[in-house]
């Protein structure tokens, strides 16, 4: 028998299958007393454990099996079909099939069709994807298919594949959204208009543009506190599984000759007191599903992993700066370490759950709920942070109006938990590693895969649950629900015996599988964090006055014309004013990128003007409200230009759609502001003083 657990945790025990007689054991919590504690955690969530064990990868003496077998008996024969007619009886045509068994239509006896997913890009998380589509019954295509799939699972970005329909599970631009420059550089942006909301994130610096200002600031926190003796942890830009990151307790430290240049890198301020548990140092892998970019919704994993250092935690010294088993927690490196253990249990080990985590933390009296609040919080904000500029380049692979398919994506935020439980955002990973094995060296050089029952546990769980939430039939069905019972109304109570006495088999296709172990936060809790979507509705902007579909920089002419609709220009600020603003500006921040293929200016560099003019019109704000004041005036005087072009039959500028009038971040006016004013809006101040309900 075996336990899985959840974060809030009802523990359930089963007898799944297994793939070998040596293999049949299952993840396991010792002790009822658990059971007990998890049940505390948080009642409102419930078990979402895989549930469902390995599914048709091989059974273990009576496990039960995903597909219900025909019992003792046979199915009965079909008929055979009459020359030329069809299965069904009809005239079979020349060159003509069957529309009945289309790989589009209904099944058989009308049952619904399964969801067809292109598995033939998936990589490493191929294993846990087929475990996931055999548990919802779907049909897999391991080499593709002429025909189009309902989803395509890709392995490392959006362009693994030319796709022109149905869903795919990546967005155009998140690898390098989530690049560990471009991540600082979009938190930095909202640091800068809501320090309070952001001090999750770790002060940054970018190398080698910002170095110098690294070595000034260091020095002048160091003039007025010669007490203070920082670390700090240098990160390659494009560096991955704890590849060439190392730590620092001086500016003059840092490995500046050779790969710098070439190979760009973040230093940040190291966390010296973390959370410890067994006196290791743990991060935490929660998996955050983006389902839609627009509108914006977000879905959180009820639990995730804690992958443990290896040796004992000290706090830094110059003598144990480069003990990385002590320090960096990436499974990639402790892995090599010969004091990683590996077990099947989900509270031991160097990787665990981290529902059991939050089990321990509970029994010793922290309030689970406001470590979860906090956690919701921080991803909320963080993804508010990336969407601008996903925007730009969604809509530069998918313009609007053409053929493309939607997309979907599940994310691996790295947290760690400071001693005071304060949640602290390590990086956040576009590709998480989906294996549900890991490679165990029988002799030197030899290594053979072995499952890991602990990733497979809450890993194939997550894919499973996202593709129910994708699931492109199910809406489908609703509608078609919806559609019937309209002849029905005030028909109740006469069709009550009759709809009850004949249960339709395929009204529930998943009643077989364990509640979801997803949870939307957003837009759920959007009434708490719309005020923070500034950038959002600056990148509406920006997209919409990019002119030509498929570009991501602004040329000069663009500019111009929003200056001019926006009526943003006056005696003191001129059209060359206006230029000379954009020259700088843009210049400086092609500078700093690798890329110069396309000369323009870039959202990020859109923005900094945007602060700019918000500065210089509205002087006398907290730069938040400056920033709003002008957004809720370019909004308005846009407003009133689009509904001129409606009434003049002009329709709105295929650049962009004209902005959302009386949405919760984009207030409306109620009457025309006199002059340049701003239209009547709420205070950014007000918004700040809501009260924070607990996020659970």
């Amino acid at each position: 028998m075996a336990a899985a657990a959840s974060v809030t945790g009802r523990v359930t025990w089963a007898a799944p299958p297994m793939r070998s007689p040596g293999l049949c054991r299952r993840l396991s919590l010792p002790g009822h007393r658990l059971e007990a504690v998890t049940a505390a955690v948080n009642p409102s969530l419930s078990d979402h454990g895989n549930g469902l064990g390995r599914g048709e990868r091989g059974s273990c003496g009576s496990g039960g099996s995903l597909v219900a077998g025909w019992g003792g008996t046979l199915p009965p024969s079909k008929p055979k079909p009459v020359q030329g007619l069809c299965p069904h009886g009809k005239p079979r045509g020349k060159g003509r099939s069957c529309k009945r068994s289309s790989g589009h239509g209904p099944g058989e006896n009308g049952s619904q069709r399964p969801v067809t997913v292109d598995s033939s890009k998936a990589r490493t998380s191929l294993d846990a994807l087929k475990i996931s589509i055999r548990q919802l019954k779907w049909k897999e295509f391991p080499f593709g298919r002429r025909l189009p799939c309902d989803i395509y699972w890709h392995g490392v970005s959006f362009h693994d594949n030319d796709i022109f329909s149905g869903q795919v599970n990546k967005f155009p631009g998140m690898t390098e959204m989530v690049r560990k420059i471009t991540l600082s550089r979009a938190v930095r942006t909202m640091q800068n208009l809501f320090p309070e909301e952001y001090n999750f994130y770790p002060r940054s610096w970018i190398l080698p543009d910002e170095f110098q200002l690294f070595v000034a600031q260091v020095r002048m926190v160091k003039d007025d506190d010669p007490s203070w003796k920082p670390t700090f942890i240098v990160k390659p830009d494009g560096g991955c599984q704890g590849d060439g990151i190392y730590l620092i307790k001086d500016p003059s430290d840092i490995r500046l000759a050779g790969t710098l240049q070439s190979r760009p890198a973040v230093v940040q301020e190291y966390i010296c007191k973390p959370l410890l548990i067994d006196k290791l140092k743990f991060d935490i892998r929660l998996y955050v599903l983006l389902k839609s970019l627009d509108p914006l919704e977000i879905y959180i994993a009820k639990d995730g992993l804690s992958r443990f250092c290896t040796e004992p935690y000290q706090e830094p010294t110059s003598k144990n700066l480069h003990h990385i088993f002590m320090h960096l927690t990436n499974y990639s490196l402790n892995i090599h370490s010969g004091n990683f253990v590996h077990s099947d249990s989900a509270s031991t080990g160097s990787k665990r759950t981290f529902s059991s985590i939050l089990c321990r933390l509970s029994s010793k009296g922290v309030d689970i709920k406001k470590v979860w609040s906090d956690i919701i919080s921080l991803v909320i904000k963080t993804v508010i942070a990336l969407t601008p500029e996903l925007k730009v380049f969604y809509q530069s692979d998918i313009p609007t109006g053409r053929p493309g398919p939607t997309c979907f994506q599940i994310l691996g935020f790295d947290i760690l938990l400071m001693k005071n439980l304060k949640p602290i955002l390590l990086e956040v990973n576009a590709n998480p590693s989906m294996r549900i094995e890991h490679e165990h060296e029988l002799s030197p050089g030899v290594f053979e895969n072995v499952p890991s029952l602990v990733d497979e546990e809450v890993k194939v769980a997550v894919i499973r649950d996202t593709l129910r939430l994708m699931n492109p039939l199910k809406k489908k069905r609703e509608n078609q629900s919806q559609q019937l019972e309209k002849p029905f109304a005030g028909k109740e109570d006469a069709l009550d015996g009759e709809l009850t006495s004949a249960p339709d088999c395929n009204a529930n296709p998943e009643a077989h599988l364990p509640s979801i172990c997803l949870k939307q936060v957003f837009p759920k809790y959007a009434k708490q964090f719309n005020y923070l979507r500034l950038v959002d509705r600056m990148a509406n902007l920006f997209i919409r006055f990019l002119g030509i579909k498929g570009t991501m920089k602004l040329g000069p002419t663009g500019f111009r014309t929003f200056i001019r609709n926006c009526k943003l220009s006056s005696s003191s600020l001129s059209m060359a004013a206006v230029d000379i603003l954009y020259i700088d500006i843009t210049r400086r921040w092609n500078s700093m990128t690798l890329d110069q293929r396309d000369s323009g200016m870039c959202l990020q560099a859109f923005v900094e003007a945007f602060f700019v003019l918000a500065q210089r019109k509205f002087k006398m704000l907290p730069l938040h409200e400056q920033v709003a004041s002008l957004i809720d005036l370019c909004e308005y005087h846009l407003s009133l230009l689009d509904e001129k072009r409606l009434v003049c039959g002009r329709g709105v500028p295929s650049g962009g759609r004209p902005p959302h009038r009386g949405t919760p971040q984009e207030p409306s006016p109620s009457v025309q502001p006199a002059g340049d004013n701003p239209p009547p809006r709420t205070s950014c101040a007000n918004k700040l003083s809501l009260p924070r309900h607990t996020l659970s």
